[in-house]
């Protein structure tokens, strides 16, 4: 995906400047449609295909206005090198920010990041802090990416009961996701009392 990302971005870059000079204005993004491409990963390609044009509005969103969700895009982008040059460490101080203000989406990427060794090495223990807090406010991804962590016999069994309920209760209309779900749900049940999985189901732990 980032590779494809990286070849549009060269291709829009070498666009014959006639056509780059009829190009039409892009106006920002509201706070709400950039969640929306966000929690689709299409953030990066948004930027990508409407040519670069919103590099400094994204930037003084996410550094003078401390908006969290341009502090993630403006992050990534960083780190990615998407129409800025690149640099990890200070992209990863974005998400950070962002991160630091509740942002789910920008906990859960941390979390991910830890978790598969991205940009930093592997840390479980900093990747389950990370996916927690993504997971307490219903952040799905971060609620099974947790649950697999804890399949593997990582974090603290104490907070078993908690994930299981917010896995119980999550709501998706995807097949696959809700079948992996229900895969993980079993997982957890096996690591628990009958007693412990009946009250997670209602709510309680």
């Amino acid at each position: 995906m980032r590779n494809i990302l990286l070849v549009l971005f060269i291709f829009i870059c070498t666009l014959p400047s006639a056509k780059a000079a009829n190009l039409q204005a892009v106006q920002i993004y509201t706070d709400n449609q950039l969640l929306d491409l966000i929690r689709e990963n299409k953030h990066l390609s948004q930027v990508v295909l409407d040519e670069c044009q919103l590099v400094q509005d994204i930037e003084a969103r996410a550094i003078k206005a401390n908006m969290p969700s341009y502090q993630f895009l403006w992050g990534d982008m960083l780190a990615y090198g998407i129409c800025i040059k690149k640099d990890v460490p200070l992209g990863l101080h974005y998400m950070q920010l962002a991160a630091d203000q509740g942002l789910p989406e920008g906990l859960e990427q941390l979390g991910r990041y830890y978790h598969i060794g991205k940009f930093m090495q592997v840390d479980i223990n900093q990747a389950i802090i990370f996916l927690k807090a993504a997971a307490s406010t219903d952040n799905l991804a971060a609620q099974m990416r947790l649950a697999s962590i804890y399949q593997q016999g990582q974090g603290s069994p104490l907070d078993y009961p908690m994930l299981y309920s917010q896995l119980h209760h999550s709501i998706t209309d995807d097949k696959v996701t809700h079948k992996k779900i229900a895969e993980l749900l079993i997982a957890l049940e096996e690591k628990m009392p009958e007693r412990v999985v009946n009250n997670a189901k209602k709510g309680h732990y």
